[in-house]
């Protein structure tokens, strides 16, 4: 991502934004190793928007060097202990793993001694030094939505060359093999995976690899697609239900995680550094705005400026970053 001072306009690039809510991991610190929307897939639900640019090719994005310079400053920045992260999350715009150097980077953010979380969509486990690389991590979240071709290409819009018979065979032998926790997440949407038979097939897999929790979340942020739509209280309660029939530990994800969001004192270089990521309700930019006791006016300013986007989402309003434009970080 590249931040331009709105005065000078000088290049300033910037990968770790401060500790946000996270509805599996407390607090976590993020950490962007690859560019915006790099990834294998194109998710319907994706809350960062469309694919950019799809591969499989592992390659060299960000140093490691780079990327643990920048944690490091932010960790420093952060004062007050009740903003201190439980984890530090590499959960980035695109596919974490696509990143060559991840299993370096894992090493280097646990000398931190804070945990080290990756969240990956689970399509390049079929290359060893993916499994080796991610069995360092101190937790990891697989994305399994479905065990149904047709759905899985539906949702995902994969790379051409993938097969989704592949990718759960790996997960399976990755399942088996990693130490540190490992986690499931399945994105429930309506009139795509919601149905019986596909909650059930799906719901017999999971239970196949163990994980510590299976997560069913379902779509709360605004969407890369029209249409992706939440199932019926009905529907998500059943989902539970065939999932904890099947002697999975599983927790429903459906709320809102809050506005708990830290500051490092500059709100504009916060704001974007957390909406590239995550989108931020009002009342939870206003709270990270308070902090620094400034006026909300600033937000209002780059949306004029064309620097932010704002969103109505079922019926909440939405603040997201705007990548088709450059965007200023803070002012000295």
């Amino acid at each position: 991502m590249v931040y331009l001072l709105n005065t000078k306009f000088m290049s300033v690039e910037r990968n770790v934004f401060e500790p946000v809510p996270s509805r599996r991991l407390g607090k976590s610190l993020g950490v962007n190793n690859i560019p915006h929307k790099v990834c294998t897939y194109s998710c319907l639900y994706c809350q960062v928007g469309k694919a950019d640019k799809m591969q499989l090719n592992r390659q060299v994005f960000y140093t490691p060097e780079k990327l643990i310079k920048e944690v490091e400053k932010t960790l420093r920045a952060i004062s007050d202990s009740d903003e201190y992260s439980n984890y530090i999350a590499i959960v980035p715009d695109g596919e974490p793993t696509l990143d060559i150097n991840l299993g370096i980077l894992i090493e280097k953010l646990k000398a931190t001694n804070i945990p080290v979380a990756v969240i990956t969509n689970a399509s390049l486990l079929y290359l060893s030094d993916v499994q080796n690389d991610l069995s360092r991590a101190d937790y990891v979240s697989l994305k399994v939505d479905t065990v149904n071709s047709s759905c899985w290409k539906k949702m995902h819009h994969p790379v051409k060359s993938l097969e989704l018979s592949t990718v759960l065979l790996r997960i399976e032998q990755f399942a088996r093999n990693f130490t540190g926790k490992l986690v499931t997440e399945t994105m429930v949407v309506k009139n795509y995976n919601d149905s019986d038979i596909e909650l059930n097939n799906l719901s017999s897999f999971i239970h196949s690899i163990e994980p510590s929790v299976a997560y069913l979340v379902i779509p709360t942020r605004p969407p890369a697609y029209e249409g992706v739509l939440q199932p019926d209280t009905k529907t998500i309660t059943k989902a539970y239900h065939i999932f904890s029939d099947s002697d999975t530990q599983v927790e429903l994800l459906t709320g809102y995680e809050g506005n708990a969001f830290s500051s490092t004192g500059k709100p504009k270089e916060d704001i974007f550094s957390i909406t590239a990521i995550h989108p931020m309700q009002e009342k939870a930019l206003e709270e990270l705005l308070h902090k620094t006791d400034t006026e909300f006016a600033v937000v209002d300013a780059m949306l004029n400026k064309g620097l932010l986007n704002k969103i109505n989402y079922l019926g909440n309003i939405y603040y997201t970053s705007n990548f088709d434009q450059k965007r200023p970080a803070h002012e000295n």
